[in-house]
């Protein structure tokens, strides 16, 4: 099992940030199957082989994710394409 954690700053405050998380998340439903669900500031996300969760502050967003063994083998990949999302999402 791999483990991905992307963090990045941002001077959205937390509203605007939460909302471009949850964009992003639609996004990732539609092309990757990802459900999504709000707890508090915490996004939780998952699908068969991958769970993650991104965590919404103030100043910041941070995004883990947990592959099972199949989805792994792609981890480097994967953590790529999470910063470029994250990186648009955020720009």
């Amino acid at each position: 099992m791999a483990r991905i954690t992307v963090e990045r700053a941002h001077t959205l405050g937390k509203d605007a940030a939460r909302e471009k998380a949850d964009k992003l998340a639609h996004k990732l439903k539609e092309q990757y199957g990802l459900e999504s669900s709000w707890v508090g500031d915490t996004l939780n996300l998952k699908r068969q082989g991958v769970k993650g969760t991104v965590k919404v502050a103030q100043e910041s967003l941070r995004i883990d994710v947990e592959l099972g063994l199949l989805m792994s083998a792609m981890s480097g990949t994967i953590k790529s394409e999470i910063e470029k999302a994250l990186d648009k999402a955020l720009a």
